[in-house]
C-alpha cells in the first residue's frame, strides 16, 4: 500500500497530490503512473507492490480536476479553465523531473491508463528522451468521426451553457453506451472489470465516476488528436520501448481494436520496439480485471528487459 499522500508545488500552478511505493527488492528503475478518467492514483496501490517487488521505486499522482490535486482553476472534473492540456502535461514533467532528481542514475518508465496514456504518450512525444520506456494501456487514439462529432456536440455545448459544468451528453455517448453493450450487466460500470468487487470499489469510491466537465472532455479529445499524429509520433526515439496493452472485451478501445491500429501507426513512422498486447477475455481496467496477475507480471518482466538494456547502452 502507498504509505501516504504526499503533495508537490507544480509550475502549472497546481499543489499536485502524489504517493510512492519505494522499490522492495533491488533497484531497477522508475515507474511513474498516470491514471485514468475520474479516478485517483490510490487505485495503483496493488500495481505499485507488484512493480516494488520486481525492484521499481513507483510515483503516481491524482491529475488536475481529480482526487486530492487541488488548483484554483481546476475543481472536480476540470483540468483548468484554460490551456488544461498544458498545464496537465506540465504536472506530468513535474513529477518525473523530481523523481529523476530522487533516482538520477536508474531508467525512467512511464505508464498510463486510459486517459492516462493519452496523457503519456502526448508527454512523451513534448519531451522525447526524458523516459527510457513508455506505456500506454486501454487508451483509443482512434475514435474516428464519433470522434469529431463529439468536439462539434462540445462545441456547442460549450456555446449554450459554457464550459466549467458537467457534458450533459458525452457521458452518455462514452461511459452509459459502454456499460450497456456488456450482456447481463449488473451495474453501468461492468465494462470495466469482469471482477464485481472491484467494479464495486468503483461505484463506492466517491473520487471515482464524477461527470467531467465539457472543457476536460475539449482537452481530452485535444489529448486524442494530438497524440497520434504522425509528425508527433515522429519526436519519439526510434529505438524507445513502447509496451501497448488492451483488452478484447473492452468497449471503450473497440475490443482492442484500437490499440492494434496505435501499434501499427507507430510501427510506420519507423518506431521499432512496440510491444503489443491483446489480452482477449478483458475488459478496460487490465488492472483490476481477474486475470490481472499475469498482466502484471508481464508488464513486470518487460519493464526489466528495458532496464536491462539501458543499462547495458
Amino acid at each position: 500500500m502507498f504509505a501516504k499522500v504526499e503533495t508537490l508545488q507544480s509550475p502549472s500552478g497546481a499543489t499536485l497530490a502524489w504517493r510512492r511505493q519505494p522499490a522492495s527488492a533491488p533497484e531497477k528503475g522508475v515507474l511513474i503512473v498516470s491514471h485514468g478518467l475520474a479516478e485517483h492514483s490510490g487505485r495503483y496501490a496493488r500495481f505499485a507492490e507488484v512493480m516494488a517487488a520486481s525492484g521499481f521505486h513507483v510515483y503516481a499522482h491524482d491529475h488536475r480536476g481529480h482526487g486530492a490535486t487541488k488548483a484554483a482553476d481546476a475543481p472536480l472534473g476540470r483540468y483548468a479553465q484554460s490551456q488544461g492540456v498544458d498545464k496537465v502535461l506540465g504536472d506530468v514533467r513535474a513529477i518525473r523531473d523530481m523523481a529523476a532528481g530522487n533516482h538520477p542514475d536508474l531508467p525512467i518508465i512511464l505508464f498510463g491508463h486510459s486517459m492516462g496514456g493519452l496523457i503519456a504518450l502526448n508527454a512523451a512525444e513534448n519531451d522525447p528522451g526524458l523516459y527510457d520506456g513508455l506505456a500506454v494501456w486501454n487508451s483509443n487514439f482512434n475514435p474516428g468521426p464519433a470522434g469529431r462529432a463529439a468536439q462539434t456536440i462540445l462545441a456547442i455545448e460549450k456555446m449554450l451553457k459554457g464550459s466549467d459544468v458537467p457534458s450533459g451528453i458525452l457521458p452518455k455517448l462514452t461511459f452509459a453506451t459502454w456499460g450497456k453493450s456488456i450482456p447481463g450487466h449488473r451495474t453501468p460500470f461492468d465494462w470495466l472489470s469482469h471482477d464485481p468487487v472491484e467494479v464495486a470499489k468503483y461505484i463506492d469510491d466517491p473520487l471515482c465516476g464524477f461527470d467531467a466537465s465539457v472543457s476536460l472532455w475539449i482537452d481530452l479529445f485535444k489529448l486524442t488528436f494530438a497524440g497520434a499524429r504522425p509528425d508527433r509520433l515522429r519526436r519519439l526515439p526510434e529505438t524507445l520501448p513502447i509496451h501497448l496493452v488492451g483488452g478484447g472485451q473492452d468497449p471503450a478501445t473497440n475490443g482492442g481494436r484500437e490499440i492494434r491500429w496505435l501499434a501499427q501507426r507507430m510501427e510506420k513512422v519507423g518506431l521499432t520496439r512496440v510491444t503489443t498486447v491483446v489480452y482477449p477475455t478483458m475488459r478496460h481496467e487490465t488492472l483490476n480485471e481477474t486475470e490481472r496477475d499475469g498482466a502484471m507480471r508481464d508488464f513486470a518482466n518487460w519493464c526489466l528487459a528495458v532496464s536491462e538494456r539501458r543499462n547495458q547502452a
